[in-house]
């Protein structure tokens, strides 16, 4: 088993980013096999909610950090963190302990579930992930091994977006593939009302070259009429390490 907690590590979204990882898993655990993940193939192929970490072993290794300058405590790691069936109960432990406001980055996968949807409420920041305008794109880029739809996924987000208290971010992933589908993106980000539109591109180490800043430039310009709208290379704190998130994860306090 991984570290639970690392970091901080910069974030472009998020400052100084305390990470736990509530999967730690040697391999990457997810419901997605992104064909930009900076983590790689998905090698555990998983669908089903269970615990990976329990909260007696995440506990000791929050107290150890609990005096560590950071702006967020973030759910994220070696895949989807909501696969994690305990992690409304690890967001309220973590801030309880850290008192730090609680991010969860989630490829929204497993949102259409009434659990995972109960659980994300709690956190303080939503990272949403919608990287396609449609089924053919969503299967294409995310590679979903679950049974829900990419309808599916953005009719659930417009559902989570009527209750949620917290602020709901969209992370839309910008690539050679979906790179002319701006449009299109953009008016699913009204459907969804977000409080920012995050247009990103994969700039660390990955199977799939990044689009330039003016590529990303004119793909904002179909946003210009949605707030809150930010690009990775516009953004005060870019993620400009060296190394990609393995490296970082390799370097982890061993907690």
């Amino acid at each position: 088993m991984r570290s639970i907690v690392y970091g901080p590590v910069p974030s472009w979204r998020l400052g100084r980013s305390l990470g736990i990882d509530m999967l730690s898993t040697t391999e990457k655990t997810c419901s997605f096999d992104c064909v930009y993940c900076q983590l790689g193939k998905t090698i555990n192929r998983q669908v089903k909610r269970k615990e990976f970490v329990s909260l007696e072993e995440l506990k000791p290794a929050l107290a150890r950090v609990k005096d560590i300058s950071a702006d967020y405590a973030t759910f994220s790691g070696m895949g989807e963190p909501t696969l994690a069936s305990n992690l409304g109960q690890a967001i309220e432990l973590a801030r309880d302990i850290l008192h730090l406001p609680i991010a969860v980055l989630t490829n929204s996968s497993l949102m259409p579930r009434d659990d995972v949807r109960q659980e994300l409420a709690s956190a303080d920041i939503v990272v949403a992930k919608v990287d396609a305008p449609n089924e053919k794109l969503f299967r294409q880029i995310n590679r979903p091994y679950g049974k829900y739809t990419l309808d599916d996924i953005l009719q659930s987000i417009r559902v989570f977006r009527m209750s949620y208290r917290g602020k709901l971010a969209l992370q839309m992933m910008f690539i050679k593939e979906n790179a002319g589908c701006a449009t299109e993106m953009a008016r699913r980000a009204r459907l969804l009302s977000p409080d920012e539109i995050q247009i990103n591109t994969p700039l660390r180490p990955c199977p799939v070259n990044p689009l330039s800043p003016e590529e990303i430039t004119t793909i904002r310009q179909q946003f210009t009429d949605l707030s809150g709208v930010v690009t990775v290379y516009e953004a005060e704190k870019p993620e400009t390490s060296p190394m990609d998130l393995e490296a970082t994860l390799q370097r982890r306090p061993k907690l």
